[in-house]
């Protein structure tokens, strides 16, 4: 098996050589590719990710800013493993959780997994973040009767075929929900494994705010009410 580890950067000059060096670092269980999308930095990300010389990582660049969903779009469309994992640059997610994801996979007890994040003082930089990704994550298990713990996560391991054929528009923040929806609407629940996690706040460069929250909750409505 080949895994597909694709990670969205915007302007993460200050994080994204240690992201790529905590990423290539990692004992894998399979053979791996690290596929980047810049997507329209302004600052000197494009700059470190020409200075990284890797076999197994691919760039491409956005002319400009066109939302996190958009830039999965074409990482996803480059993919050349069987399986992909998000991964964004911003140091929040530990990728030496990855292997631990891969496990259930591997192992033939599952299809789909989520990276489920536990909250504490060290990895929440406010009660409202963390209040607005449950009652989201809430409110699918309502929709779709089901029992997942962190809808949120970026931490999504599944076949590249099977993400291709959702067909995700959402071009921002929106894509989480989009996918969990989609999956559950086809009968996939996804096998959720223990991760670790470290929020940055605002001054440290976090861009999801409240309205991706709301947008979220449409999200799943949409999907929920769509015909089959």
């Amino acid at each position: 098996m080949k895994l597909s580890i694709l990670m969205p950067v915007y302007n993460e000059e200050e994080r994204i050589a240690d992201a790529l060096k905590q990423a290539l670092a990692v004992d894998y269980p399979c053979e791996i590719e690290l596929v980047v999308v810049d997507d329209g930095s302004s600052d000197s990300t494009p700059e470190l990710l020409a200075a990284v010389d890797d076999p197994r990582l691919r760039t491409v660049r956005h002319e400009y800013n066109q939302g996190k969903g958009a830039a999965i779009r074409t990482a996803v469309g480059l993919a050349e493993g069987d399986y992909m994992v998000i991964l964004d640059a911003d140091l929040e997610y530990d990728p030496k959780d990855i292997p631990k994801l891969l496990a259930p996979v591997l192992d033939g007890r599952a299809t789909v997994v989520y990276g489920n994040r536990s909250f504490g003082s060290h990895s929440a930089y406010s009660f409202w973040y963390v209040m607005g990704n449950k009652a989201v994550t809430t409110v699918a298990n309502i929709l779709y009767n089901s029992y997942i713990g962190d809808l949120e996560t970026c931490f999504k391991l599944l076949p590249v075929a099977l993400y291709r054929s959702l067909d995700v528009r959402s071009r921002g923040f929106g894509m989480e929900a989009e996918v969990t929806g989609k999956l559950l609407r086809r009968g996939f629940r996804p096998y959720e494994v223990p991760i670790s996690y470290h929020a940055r706040t605002r001054e440290e460069g976090k861009k999801i705010t409240w309205r991706d929250g709301v947008q979220a909750l449409w999200i799943l409505g949409r999907e929920r009410a769509r015909r089959r």
